[in-house]
């Protein structure tokens, strides 16, 4: 393949036998959507047929699927879990016209669509959604061996790069042969997917292409990059590194590739710190809060390695970070979930109280401030001890910011409700942990702040989960938003949050009728 080639987002594949064949077909079959075609193209006997039918088995989750080639039906419809399914064949088609006739365009974008000879289709198969595969047999090894071409779309371009270097990954690690399925994601544009060798072991593949920038909102910048959300994979590594360095369980990284953004990672399991009615098991929280004393005990570095000649500053959780992840409420909470439009003059005042808190914010020592240390990232993991028992598998936003921070979030849980009783404790907990290092602790002090950044990560939440629904398309964050509300209400009972309670009771009263 010449290097045009590669630069135009073409990739070529060398498939041993039938078996890298199969890979191939569950590769491609794990990233399509409905709309996406699949046009295989090469000539007789170069395996298009087998290929169709092995991702078809893969769609329908069934191995033993009869999935004839449609050689003289052209066109065979499948109902899978994944959707309607077509699979064409258009080596009889003399027209282009004559898709019309055999139905292969109606209702495409709803569908994925197998196409064998799309060059029969001529320019009837939208080129954007279209992944192209050609297939040849492999001259150094013509019994079994295939050499594949993929090029893909517009929309294909991202997806084929990282399925392709996923597998490279994969099987360079010794994981070629696994089974792999995909995991629930999270309100990133990370994926994750669990791979099960044949033995049962089993690891995860996280899928964390680099973040591409959204439109300057303030100073020429992203919203990603006031808030210094990580830009590519590399702050997961650095972090992940610093971590295991002081004897904490997070993944151990067998493998990765840095450029695209794929790490082959430890499972740590599925243990959580919720009991089976997803309520918090007490203990495990305050696990938790032991661990985050033990954290802040050590004076920590601002630059990580990476690999060899490469680091990660970490950033700080300056004023610009807090302040325009709080107004998401004003753009986003106000009027899409309270009906209120704010004005200008409202807006500024708002800004101008929380600046006044951040001031104490910011006067504090820093320390490594994980940013989502809740349930959703926190494993247990009972057959290890004391604070390895507690896995951590979210870091790659992390900054320099105050202790009280990642306490907040664990005692206002975005996805479970913590009572006030557990919360006290946590917070007993963790400063008795702090006190019998540092006698002359102030717990008072930290307790301010820990109101104080529990209103700010409260009100960034509110704005994110209403964002989510209205912007994003994702109702589901919706029902988090009653908790959210509670314990940002909780937060503005501190005396030192006065100013703004009154603010929110004033200009977002919808805000306390839900209490």
């Amino acid at each position: 393949m010449t290097e045009e080639a590669r630069k135009a987002g073409m990739h070529r594949l060398v498939l041993a036998d039938e078996a890298a064949t199969l890979r191939l077909a569950a590769d491609i079959a794990a990233i399509l959507k409905p709309g996406d075609i699949v046009a295989l193209s090469g000539h007789l006997g170069s395996g298009k047929s087998f290929l169709a039918r092995a991702i078809l088995r893969t769609l329908a989750d069934d191995p033993t699927l009869d999935a004839p080639s449609p050689t003289f039906t052209l066109v065979q419809s499948y109902d899978t879990p994944r959707g309607t399914v077509l699979h064409a064949d258009l080596y009889r088609v003399r027209s282009p016209d004559e898709l019309d006739d055999i139905g292969l365009i109606e209702d495409i974008e709803q569908l994925v669509t197998l196409v064998e000879w799309p060059d029969r289709a001529g320019t009837r198969l939208p080129a954007g959604r279209r992944l192209d595969i050609l297939l040849d047999v492999d001259p150094d090894n013509p019994e079994t061996g295939r050499i594949a071409d993929l090029s893909g779309g517009v929309l294909w371009k991202q997806r084929l790069a990282i399925a392709v270097a996923s597998r490279r990954l994969i099987d360079a690690a010794g994981w070629g042969e696994a089974k792999r399925d995909f995991m629930l994601g999270d309100a990133s544009t990370r994926a994750y997917e669990r791979l099960t060798r044949a033995n049962g072991e089993t690891s995860v593949l996280m899928i964390s292409p680099p973040r591409p920038d959204g439109p300057p909102i303030r100073l020429g910048k992203p919203y990603s990059a006031l808030a210094h959300l990580a830009e590519n994979v590399e702050a997961f590594v650095a972090m992940d590194h610093g971590l295991r360095s002081l004897g904490y369980s997070a993944p151990e990284i067998f493998a990765e590739d840095l450029s695209t953004g794929l790490l082959l990672i430890e499972d740590l399991g599925g243990g959580g710190v919720l009991d089976a009615e997803r309520q918090p098991i007490g203990e495990r929280y305050e696990a938790a809060a032991l661990l985050l004393a033990d954290l802040h005990r050590h004076t920590l570095p601002a630059i990580l390695p990476v690999a060899e000649g490469r680091d990660h500053a970490i950033p700080v959780y300056d004023r610009q970070a807090l302040a325009i992840e709080t107004e998401l409420i004003l753009e986003w909470y106000a009027p899409h979930i309270a009906g209120v439009t704010l004005p200008a003059v409202t807006q500024a005042e708002f800004g101008r109280i929380w600046n006044r808190l951040f001031d104490e914010i910011l006067a504090a020592p820093t320390t490594w401030t994980l940013r989502d240390f809740h349930s959703p990232n926190l494993i247990w993991l009972e057959k290890r001890e004391g604070l390895a028992k507690l896995g951590l598998i979210d870091f790659q936003d992390a900054l320099l910011g105050h202790p009280a921070y990642d306490l907040a979030s664990l005692g206002q849980d975005a996805r479970v409700d913590v009572p006030a009783s557990l919360e006290l404790r946590l917070l007993a907990a963790y400063g008795a942990a702090r006190r019998a290092d540092t006698p002359d602790f102030a717990l008072a002090d930290f307790a301010r702040a820990y109101a104080i950044l529990g209103a700010q990560r409260t009100t960034k939440i509110a704005g994110i989960f209403a964002r989510l629904d209205k912007r994003d398309g994702k109702p589901g964050y919706l029902k988090h938003l009653p908790r959210i509300e509670a314990y940002l209400r909780r937060n503005l009972e501190h005396p030192a949050l006065a100013e703004m309670k009154g603010w929110y009771q004033q200009h977002m009263p919808k805000l306390f009728e839900a209490g």
